[in-house]
Formats: structure tokens, sequence, C-alpha cells
């Protein structure tokens, strides 16, 4: 069993005036196995919580505690993150010219786990990966994200955690600017990951469609940089049907 704990976090953005303070207090508790869906209008800090926690160092923690397992995560480099099993499905992946997605994926395996995968099995288990995410073989040869529609850019986070298995995965708005057949294969891949290997989930999102294949244990809403409330797929259902009025009203 996997523990992600979030205790009373507060953290602020670099601005060019000064910093911005954007997380008031978060609190939340992921466990292995769990998928927990945030959600929340724009800019009310749910990305600032993804990108907190895997160390972007545009963000300063001015307050609180992220503890994995009892282990301090702020004390931790963003690789020894990721090697400790945090993983982030960014919003905006960024291409890396000049490596292919081969290199990128095989390195990326090597750097969490300490030691080369054995080139016969790692081969075969990419070329399963990428069957099941339903990508041609020749996506292997092609430079990180350079060039790719959101779909191809989507499907190549869920390929990367599905290969390096972490423990805890933050999904930061996977599901934009996806098509239908997209969103449910990317959607499959989730799942697949935390059946196989019970993966806990934090997944970001502004809209229910993708937790129509995603079910979530736990629906958070974010406003003004706090957990406003929390509850079960009933309360992402009443998001859907009245907005986010009331909890904005309730900030102000």
């Amino acid at each position: 069993m996997t523990t992600l704990e979030i205790r009373d976090l507060h953290v602020a953005v670099e601005t060019n005036d000064e910093p911005k303070q954007i997380l008031r207090g978060v609190d939340l508790t992921v466990n292995s196995g769990e998928t927990h869906a945030i959600m929340g209008p724009n800019g009310s800090g749910k990305s600032t919580l993804a990108y907190a926690i895997a160390g972007h160092p545009k963000y300063t923690v001015t307050g609180g505690q992220v503890l994995l397992d009892g282990e301090d995560v702020l004390a931790m480099g963003v690789d020894e993150r990721a090697q400790a099993g945090l993983f982030l499905a960014m919003q905006y992946p960024v291409e890396v010219p000049g490596v292919s997605v081969s290199n990128f994926l095989r390195t990326a395996k090597t750097a969490i786990d300490g030691e080369a995968p054995k080139l016969r099995h790692w081969v075969k288990d990419v070329k399963s990966a990428m069957d099941n995410l339903r990508m041609d073989s020749s996506f292997a040869d092609r430079n990180v994200n350079e060039g790719f529609s959101g779909g191809e850019k989507k499907r190549h986070e869920i390929l990367q955690m599905e290969l390096l298995q972490p423990k805890i995965a933050i999904l930061d708005e996977t599901d934009s600017g996806l098509d239908v057949d997209a969103l449910r294969v990317v959607s499959e891949g989730v799942n697949r990951v935390k059946e196989n290997t019970g993966l806990g989930v934090m997944l970001i999102t502004h809209y229910t469609r993708i937790l129509r294949y995603v079910s979530p244990d736990y629906v958070h809403v974010f406003v003004n940089g706090r957990v406003a409330e929390s509850g079960g797929r009933d309360l992402a259902d009443r998001l859907e049907e009245e907005g986010y009025d009331r909890f904005l009203q309730a900030a102000v």
C-alpha cells in the first residue's frame, strides 16, 4: 500500500512583480488503487498542485507537507521524486527534438530502476504497450512530441506511465484536446495500469466526460486554492448540472 499525503499545503508562483499565493492550505490523501478526481474552475490551483508535487522550480512551497509513504517529497529532487514512484502527465507535454521516443523511454526506465531493462524483454513490453494504446510501431522512431497531435502526445504520456509503473500518477487535464476515440483509448490505458499495478491516480479535469471511462472513488472541488468540498461520483454529476457558481460565491 502506497500513500501520498498532502497536509496544509501552501504554494506561491513566481510572477514578474512578486510571488503570488495560489494554494492556501490543501489537505488530500491518495492511496494505492484509488482514483481522485480534482475539479474546479480555471485559476483555482489544480495544476499548481500537480506541478508543486512534481517539483517544478516556478512553484515555491511556503507551508505544509507532501509525504509519500512517510517520506518528505519536498526534500527530494525532481529525479528522486520520480524514482520514489511519482509520475506527472503534463497538460502540455514538451517537445524534445533529436531524442527518439524509444531512446527516451529506455533512458527513463533505466533512471527509475537504476539499471537498464533487458533489451529483449523491453522491446516486447514497449510493443505490447503501444499496441494497447493503438499506436503504430513507427511512433517509436519519432522525436519526442515533435509534430505530435494532441491525441498522440496524451497517448505517449500514458505509454510512459504504463512502462515506468509509478506508484502515484498525477494526470493534469489528460482529457484536454482529445476526440472521443482518443479519450476512450487513453482512459482504457489509465484503467489498465491501475488494475495491473494498484496505481493511485490524481486526475485533474474541468469536465466529467473522462469520468465516464475512468470512474473516480472520490471527487474534490478546488476553489481559490483550497478543497471546497469532497464527495463521490455524484458530486461530479452535480457539477455537470450546476457548475461552480455556488462554490465561487461562497469563496467571495
